[in-house]
Order: C-alpha cells, then sequence, then structure tokens
C-alpha cells in the first residue's frame, strides 16, 4: 500500500538513494534537508514513516523527534546515527524514535527495517479501528482514539511512548511483562538490549499516575520477572 513518507537528511546523496528506494516501493517520497524544513514539514503534513538524520543543520535531529512527540498523533520514526554515537541512539530511542539504522547502512537493512514499521504501523491502527475506544481499569480511563488517559477524573500529560506502555498494560490486566516483551510489543524490532528504556519510562509513568510513585498501585513490580498492571488494586482505588 502507498504511504507518505518524509525524508530528512542533509546529505543529498543518502537522501536521493533512499527517496529513489522508497518510490521503487510505490512510496510518495518528501525531502527534508535540514533540521528546520524538516521540523515544519514533519509538523505540518500527515505522514505514514519519518526517516530522520539526527545530525542535521539547524534543528537537530533529536530535537525533531522531542517536538513530533509532543504531538497527538504518533507518526513511526526511524532515525539515521553515526556508528559512534551510540549515547544518540539511546537518547533517540528515550525520546520516542521507534528504530534506528546505522551509517553506513545497507540499503537492504534499511528497506527492510521501513517495510517492519509500516508493517506493525497497519497492525497497530487495525487493532486499534477493531477495539472498544475505550479502555476503563477502575480510576484509570484510556481513549485510543484521542489518545488520553485520566487518573481519578484528572487528565494526564503522558509523551506518545508513556501512553503506549499504559495502554499495553490495560489491555493486558495482572499479566506479568518482562522487559524484553514491552521492548518488543511497545517499542518493536531493532531494541534488544536497551532494558533500561522500560525502566525510565515505566518511572516516569509512575511518576504522572501514582498517589505515591515509590509505593506503586497500578504499575507494580514482579522482581526477578519485569511488570504488570495491578488490577485488583485498580478496581479498589
Amino acid at each position: 500500500m502507498q504511504k507518505q513518507i518524509l525524508v530528512i537528511e542533509d546529505e543529498r546523496d543518502i537522501a536521493d538513494l533512499i527517496r529513489l528506494h522508497l518510490e521503487d516501493l510505490n512510496h510518495i517520497v518528501t525531502v527534508a534537508r535540514d533540521g528546520n524544513t524538516g521540523l515544519r514539514r514533519g509538523s505540518a503534513g500527515s505522514w505514514d514513516l519519518i526517516i530522520l538524520d539526527l545530525r542535521l543543520p539547524g534543528i537537530d535531529g533529536l530535537d525533531i523527534c522531542r517536538h513530533l512527540r509532543q504531538k497527538s498523533d504518533h507518526v513511526p520514526i526511524l532515525m539515521l546515527t553515526s556508528k559512534s554515537s551510540e549515547l544518540d541512539r539511546v537518547v533517540g530511542l528515550e525520546v520516542g524514535a521507534d528504530d534506528y539504522v546505522v551509517k553506513p547502512f545497507s540499503v537492504l537493512e534499511l528497506m527492510a527495517r521501513v517495510k517492519a514499521i509500516l508493517r506493525r504501523s497497519d497492525l497497530s491502527e487495525n487493532k486499534r479501528l477493531n477495539s472498544e475506544r475505550k479502555v476503563r481499569l477502575g480510576s484509570i480511563t484510556i481513549d485510543s482514539l484521542t489518545r488520553s488517559a485520566t487518573v481519578r477524573g484528572d487528565a494526564v500529560e503522558l509523551t506518545a511512548k508513556e501512553f503506549d506502555l499504559l495502554l499495553h498494560f490495560a489491555n493486558n490486566p495482572s499479566r506479568v511483562f518482562r522487559r524484553a516483551e514491552l521492548l518488543d510489543s511497545v517499542w518493536g524490532y531493532g531494541h534488544d538490549g536497551y532494558e533500561h528504556t522500560v525502566n525510565s519510562h515505566i518511572n516516569r509513568l509512575r511518576a504522572k499516575i501514582e498517589t505515591d510513585p515509590t509505593h506503586p498501585e497500578f504499575i507494580v513490580t514482579v522482581w526477578g520477572v519485569g511488570y504488570k498492571m495491578n488490577a485488583s488494586a485498580e478496581l479498589h482505588s
């Protein structure tokens, strides 16, 4: 199926190579060659995927990712990073990128990652359309259409990944998830070895939904295994 894809990449040869192969897959491709243009187009358009270089003139890729993740819609973001910048990759995943490819990259690998992200996005959209709009667990209400949540009647401001994580727990109350399972289900392919990302997101999520984050009632730790939504505590809250 034809998709709208934005490529934010300042190196002309790389941008043209990516565009050529995406168009061979019958996608519609727009290229932005600096950070300011990329952010403007990324914020204004309706995209099925954004391929984002981190090192850009003007606004860098991490700031673009942060700005885009403040929007209510969740466009998949595939980062392009240099081989030496592991810290950038970690921070990029923390601020909400869905996957990354390291430069210099194989075009076959990049296209495989693109196909995987678009496939997951289509599956998630189908699940969303076929599922009930609102999920309620005691005092927590999650609206999957507006991507909003309330706790005890108060609106909670969540990042895109925090919302995805909360919704995943709410759709599977009492089920215990290992960190690797959460990475695969919420972040997707390509995040092996980033279990600390789960920990940091859960800590931030707890700070927003728990009365006392140091003694959580909703998302609890199952020592030696992982985390779960404590549905029984929710029903009595």
